[in-house]
């Protein structure tokens, strides 16, 4: 963390918070403050201009501080050590903290006392609107903790919790700042927006009706020709909070004008009871109003319904281009998965289109920031499966789902994996092996004499047989193999083969031991088949031998 020699409050503090992403505006950031939106943010850092702070506002904020002086030094007395404001920066994230000790391991923040938020601390659960704010000072001073106050700067009401960063917080946090900064910069600052106030059109005439049993005056006429004209001028393209406004408000006029129409209608009919012209005319004005009335009040509640419809499938949208951004990223195999993002929800109880869009808008943020925590994880745990299990790909035909656990499960599961194939493989060779030193002792073994052979001489054909030369040493074709270095006891070989050789006769036949391990004699695990073939040579020779005899 930089340290920097501002007090807070003051002019060159102000000029220093323009230049980075602070803590206290984390909340807003993360679509959780209760006082300003993420939108709002966004024009601020857009365009540099603050909103002037009202009186009342002002006395709050000076009330804050006079408070917390007043409850630093129950703090302190509380920790045993003294507290330094201090402001400091890491990175593009900046933090401005009541108090921190000498050693920097434990912050103090303070906030001014109200009866919920003393409840929550109480309660040890502060809403993300204070959270996002001590998790950014957590992460840009390096501290442990912070001393959370809520207090009115007396012991009669001060309470206070410890808070430690919470596991996943953090990461989330920089990964919001991170789309936050991308947003920024597509941002386009909107006219400032206004109280809808709706208009209905201007007033009818008065309608004026005199009957003595017939019409004496009325200027009916003229009001008809008016009223249509009105009727007919009204708007129903509805696009903006204003054309909405306004439509509301001529459902109510024009439900007014039928109420009037009516009473004028009872009015003429205490005087007379047939005047058709009067009555037709009436009529005609009222159900025009009303029809006017039910078209416009159905087009007000069909358009905000489609409005939101149009709202929620943009964000969706918007939020898909995302994903497949980051599925560009992954090398074709691999894809995201579905990310939950619930744009109907946040955008329930949302009364006029810009605070429909600035949920939705929050809403899409958030779901942004977590595709780009997934397609961060999914990219490290690919180049871990590409580092470790470069040779054993055939093994992770399932790396679609194992992409998406934590990285170190994800090694851990490979080295398991590869291993496990590892152990299968050379338990294969063993059994090789083993079947191949099998075949062999079964060839010499066929090749001594068994015990029920008739006497050589009792079977032997007329013709004498050659004279033979006992073979004692194998011939020059079976010379050793190259040496690999691996190395077999003088008593393995007997194992194997089923009858105790000695080193002597091994040495008759040409194998010297080439090392000593105790009293071990040890021979070139290479030779092991140059043995064999020397002792079916050997035992060959020596039955020729007898046969000749």
């Amino acid at each position: 963390m930089q340290v920097h020699n501002v007090q807070q409050g003051t002019p060159e503090w102000h000029a220093l918070r323009s230049s980075y992403f602070t803590a206290s505006e984390a909340p807003a950031m993360m679509g959780a403050s209760k006082y300003q939106t993420r939108n709002d943010l966004l024009a601020l850092k857009k365009t540099g201009i603050v909103p002037e702070v009202t009186p009342q506002q002002q006395a709050i904020f000076d009330r804050g501080h006079v408070t917390e002086e007043l409850a630093r030094p129950l703090v302190e007395e509380m920790l045993g050590e003294e507290l330094y404001p201090i402001v400091g920066t890491s990175g593009n994230l900046l933090a401005s903290m009541d108090g921190a000790t000498m050693l920097g391991d434990t912050l103090f923040e303070h906030k001014l006392w109200n009866a919920t938020l003393a409840a929550a601390v109480i309660a040890g659960e502060l809403e993300p609107h204070y959270y996002w704010q001590l998790e950014q000072q957590l992460l840009v001073s390096g501290a442990e903790r912070v001393i959370f106050v809520c207090s009115d700067g007396t012991r009669d009401n001060f309470v206070h919790m410890e808070y430690r960063p919470v596991a996943g917080r953090r990461e989330q946090l920089v990964a919001g700042w991170a789309q936050f900064e991308e947003d920024l910069g597509a941002f386009e600052v909107k006219e400032s927006k206004v109280e809808v106030i709706g208009a209905a059109p201007d007033q009818l005439p008065a309608l004026r009706i005199e009957v003595t049993g017939m019409v004496t005056a009325s200027n009916l006429d003229a009001f008809k020709a008016h009223a249509l004209e009105v009727f007919s001028n009204i708007n129903t393209e509805l696009k903006t909070d204003q054309d909405f406004a306004d439509a509301e408000k001529t459902v109510k006029w024009c439900g007014d004008v039928e109420d009037r129409l009516k009473a004028a209608k009872e009015h003429a009919l205490s005087q007379t009871e047939s005047i058709d012209a009067l009555f037709k005319a009436i009529d005609d004005i009222a159900a025009e109003a009303r029809r006017k009335r039910l078209e416009l009040d159905k087009l007000v509640k069909s358009r905000k319904d489609s409005i939101r419809t149009e709202i929620v499938m943009d964000a969706a949208k918007a939020l898909q281009a995302h994903i497949d951004q980051i599925d560009a990223t992954l090398g074709g195999k691999i894809r995201m998965p579905k990310v939950h993002a619930n744009f109907a929800e946040a955008i329930k109880g949302k009364r006029t289109i810009d605070s429909l869009n600035e949920s939705a808008d929050a809403e899409l943020a958030r779901a942004k920031i977590e595709a780009s925590r997934i397609g961060d994880l999914i990219r490290l745990n690919l180049a871990s499966l590409n580092e470790l299990a470069a040779n054993h790909k055939f093994l992770f035909h399932d790396a679609q789902d194992l992409v998406q656990k934590d990285n170190d499960a994800l090694v851990a599961l490979v080295k398991v994996r590869i291993n496990d194939h590892e152990q299968a493989e050379q338990q294969k060779r063993d059994a090789e092996q083993a079947c191949q030193q099998a075949q062999q002792q079964e060839q010499v073994q066929q090749a001594l004499p068994r015990d029920d052979e008739k006497p050589l001489q009792q079977v032997a054909q007329a013709d004498p047989a050659p004279a033979v030369t006992p073979i004692t040493t194998a011939p020059a074709a079976a010379q050793p193999a190259a040496d690999a270095g691996q190395r077999i006891k003088l008593g393995d070989i007997s194992a194997r083969l089923g009858f105790t050789l000695t080193a002597d006769f091994l040495a008759s036949l040409g194998f010297e031991a080439v090392a000593q391990e105790r009293s071990a004699k040890l021979y070139r695990a290479s030779d092991f088949e140059s043995i064999c073939t020397a002792l079916i040579h050997h035992i060959q020779g020596v039955r020729l031998s007898k046969a000749a005899a």
